[in-house]
Protein backbone atom coordinates (compact mmCIF):
# COMPACT_ATOMS: atom_id res chain seq x y z
CA UNK A 1 0.00 0.00 0.00
CA UNK A 2 1.22 3.31 -1.06
CA UNK A 3 1.82 6.73 1.14
CA UNK A 4 -0.91 8.95 0.26
CA UNK A 5 1.24 11.81 0.12
CA UNK A 6 3.11 10.41 -2.52
CA UNK A 7 0.31 8.14 -4.15
CA UNK A 8 -1.23 11.82 -4.84
CA UNK A 9 2.18 13.22 -6.65
CA UNK A 10 2.46 9.96 -8.71
CA UNK A 11 -1.20 10.18 -10.06
CA UNK A 12 -1.33 13.91 -10.75
CA UNK A 13 2.01 13.22 -12.46
CA UNK A 14 0.26 10.25 -14.27
CA UNK A 15 -2.95 11.38 -15.26
CA UNK A 16 -2.75 13.53 -18.71
CA UNK A 17 -6.07 15.31 -17.54
CA UNK A 18 -4.51 16.68 -13.94
CA UNK A 19 -2.66 19.35 -14.41
CA UNK A 20 0.62 19.93 -12.93
CA UNK A 21 -0.92 23.14 -10.80
CA UNK A 22 -2.87 20.42 -8.43
CA UNK A 23 0.53 18.86 -7.04
CA UNK A 24 1.94 22.54 -6.39
CA UNK A 25 -0.98 22.58 -4.05
CA UNK A 26 -0.47 19.05 -2.44
CA UNK A 27 -0.05 20.23 0.94
CA UNK A 28 -2.80 21.62 1.10
CA UNK A 29 -5.07 19.30 -1.33
CA UNK A 30 -3.82 15.78 0.83
CA UNK A 31 -4.97 16.48 4.85
CA UNK A 32 -8.52 17.75 3.63
CA UNK A 33 -9.22 14.86 1.03
CA UNK A 34 -7.63 11.84 3.80
CA UNK A 35 -10.24 13.65 6.33
CA UNK A 36 -13.28 13.69 4.07
CA UNK A 37 -12.25 9.97 2.68
CA UNK A 38 -11.66 8.87 6.36
CA UNK A 39 -15.40 10.76 7.24
CA UNK A 40 -16.84 8.70 4.51
CA UNK A 41 -14.91 5.13 4.77
CA UNK A 42 -13.98 4.89 8.28
CA UNK A 43 -16.56 6.89 10.32
CA UNK A 44 -19.44 6.10 7.99
CA UNK A 45 -20.67 9.68 7.69
CA UNK A 46 -22.67 10.77 4.85
CA UNK A 47 -21.81 13.70 2.60
CA UNK A 48 -24.18 16.74 1.98
CA UNK A 49 -23.25 18.50 -0.75
CA UNK A 50 -23.56 22.31 -1.28
CA UNK A 51 -22.71 24.95 -3.81
CA UNK A 52 -22.84 28.44 -4.27
CA UNK A 53 -25.51 29.17 -7.63
CA UNK A 54 -22.20 29.30 -9.94
CA UNK A 55 -20.98 26.07 -9.21
CA UNK A 56 -24.75 24.03 -8.96
CA UNK A 57 -23.20 22.80 -12.66
CA UNK A 58 -20.51 21.40 -10.58
CA UNK A 59 -22.99 19.95 -7.76
CA UNK A 60 -24.59 18.31 -10.50
CA UNK A 61 -21.59 16.71 -12.42
CA UNK A 62 -20.14 15.64 -9.17
CA UNK A 63 -24.17 13.54 -8.34
CA UNK A 64 -23.67 12.04 -11.73
CA UNK A 65 -20.37 11.04 -11.43
CA UNK A 66 -19.57 9.73 -8.28
CA UNK A 67 -21.43 6.34 -8.48
CA UNK A 68 -21.46 6.33 -12.31
CA UNK A 69 -21.75 2.17 -12.67
CA UNK A 70 -18.25 2.20 -14.54
CA UNK A 71 -16.15 2.65 -11.49
CA UNK A 72 -17.18 -1.02 -10.37
CA UNK A 73 -17.09 -0.16 -7.01
CA UNK A 74 -19.60 0.27 -3.93
CA UNK A 75 -22.11 3.28 -4.33
CA UNK A 76 -21.01 6.17 -1.75
CA UNK A 77 -23.54 8.32 0.05
CA UNK A 78 -23.11 11.63 -1.40
CA UNK A 79 -26.42 13.69 -1.39
CA UNK A 80 -27.53 16.78 -3.03
CA UNK A 81 -28.61 19.75 0.07
CA UNK A 82 -31.02 21.15 -1.78
CA UNK A 83 -32.98 17.49 -1.70
CA UNK A 84 -33.23 18.37 1.88
CA UNK A 85 -33.78 21.61 2.63
CA UNK A 86 -34.99 23.98 -0.06
CA UNK A 87 -34.73 27.39 1.25
CA UNK A 88 -30.95 27.27 1.50
CA UNK A 89 -30.69 31.06 0.02
CA UNK A 90 -33.46 32.49 2.17
CA UNK A 91 -30.60 35.21 3.83
CA UNK A 92 -32.78 35.47 6.98
CA UNK A 93 -31.54 32.21 8.49
CA UNK A 94 -31.22 32.54 12.41
CA UNK A 95 -29.71 30.53 14.30
CA UNK A 96 -32.22 28.40 15.36
CA UNK A 97 -33.02 27.62 11.93
CA UNK A 98 -29.38 26.24 11.84
CA UNK A 99 -29.99 24.10 14.63
CA UNK A 100 -33.05 22.89 13.49
CA UNK A 101 -31.51 22.12 9.77
CA UNK A 102 -28.72 19.93 11.77
CA UNK A 103 -31.29 18.25 14.03
CA UNK A 104 -32.96 17.15 10.91
CA UNK A 105 -29.74 15.71 9.39
CA UNK A 106 -29.18 13.93 13.13
CA UNK A 107 -32.05 12.34 12.89
CA UNK A 108 -31.45 11.46 9.19
CA UNK A 109 -28.23 10.05 9.22
CA UNK A 110 -27.71 8.38 12.32
CA UNK A 111 -24.17 7.34 11.79
CA UNK A 112 -23.19 11.49 11.38
CA UNK A 113 -22.83 13.45 8.13
CA UNK A 114 -19.96 15.93 6.54
CA UNK A 115 -20.74 18.82 3.89
CA UNK A 116 -18.93 19.50 0.78
CA UNK A 117 -19.09 23.04 -0.06
CA UNK A 118 -17.87 24.20 -2.96
CA UNK A 119 -17.89 27.86 -4.06
CA UNK A 120 -17.42 31.65 -2.46
CA UNK A 121 -16.97 31.88 1.14
CA UNK A 122 -19.32 34.51 1.39
CA UNK A 123 -22.11 33.25 0.08
CA UNK A 124 -25.33 32.79 2.22
CA UNK A 125 -24.97 28.56 1.36
CA UNK A 126 -21.28 28.53 2.89
CA UNK A 127 -22.78 29.38 6.59
CA UNK A 128 -23.66 25.80 7.87
CA UNK A 129 -20.87 24.25 5.90
CA UNK A 130 -18.03 26.49 7.55
CA UNK A 131 -19.87 26.36 10.94
CA UNK A 132 -19.57 22.62 10.92
CA UNK A 133 -16.08 20.42 12.09
CA UNK A 134 -15.98 18.06 9.65
CA UNK A 135 -16.80 19.81 6.59
CA UNK A 136 -14.91 19.34 2.82
CA UNK A 137 -14.60 23.16 1.81
CA UNK A 138 -13.43 24.25 -1.45
CA UNK A 139 -13.45 28.11 -1.18
CA UNK A 140 -13.43 30.35 -3.16
CA UNK A 141 -11.81 33.82 -2.68
CA UNK A 142 -10.83 33.55 1.01
CA UNK A 143 -7.41 31.97 2.77
CA UNK A 144 -8.63 29.26 5.09
CA UNK A 145 -6.29 27.05 6.66
CA UNK A 146 -8.82 23.62 7.32
CA UNK A 147 -10.12 24.55 3.08
CA UNK A 148 -8.98 24.19 -0.97
CA UNK A 149 -8.42 27.60 -1.53
CA UNK A 150 -9.25 28.90 -5.02
CA UNK A 151 -10.01 32.32 -6.43
CA UNK A 152 -13.17 32.81 -8.30
CA UNK A 153 -11.20 35.30 -11.04
CA UNK A 154 -8.91 32.70 -12.18
CA UNK A 155 -10.14 31.68 -15.73
CA UNK A 156 -8.91 28.19 -15.54
CA UNK A 157 -11.82 27.91 -12.57
CA UNK A 158 -13.95 25.27 -14.24
CA UNK A 159 -11.36 23.15 -15.24
CA UNK A 160 -9.28 23.21 -11.82
CA UNK A 161 -12.38 22.26 -9.92
CA UNK A 162 -12.88 18.95 -12.83
CA UNK A 163 -9.32 18.57 -12.04
CA UNK A 164 -10.04 18.46 -8.47
CA UNK A 165 -12.61 15.83 -8.78
CA UNK A 166 -11.13 13.76 -11.08
CA UNK A 167 -8.23 13.24 -8.25
CA UNK A 168 -10.73 13.07 -5.50
CA UNK A 169 -12.81 10.38 -7.42
CA UNK A 170 -9.80 8.56 -8.26
CA UNK A 171 -8.48 9.04 -4.46
CA UNK A 172 -12.25 7.24 -3.54
CA UNK A 173 -11.43 4.33 -5.41
CA UNK A 174 -7.51 3.64 -4.48
CA UNK A 175 -8.63 3.86 -0.87
CA UNK A 176 -11.95 1.53 -1.35
CA UNK A 177 -9.64 -0.94 -3.29
CA UNK A 178 -6.52 -0.61 -0.55
CA UNK A 179 -4.16 0.77 -2.89
CA UNK A 180 -3.54 3.83 -0.62
CA UNK A 181 -4.28 4.52 3.42
CA UNK A 182 -5.16 7.94 3.44
CA UNK A 183 -4.17 8.00 7.03
CA UNK A 184 -0.23 7.69 6.29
Amino acid sequence: MQEFLNWTIDTIRDDKLISPWLEEKKYEWTPIVAKSITNILDKGRSVIIITDKDREWFLEYILTNINNSKLNRPFLPFYDFKAFYRQIDNPKQSEDDINFIKDMLNISFPHGYCFWYIGRSQDIRATIPKISKNSFLWLLDEERQDAFNLRSSDEALDMKLLQMFRLYNKTLSATLFAEVNVEN
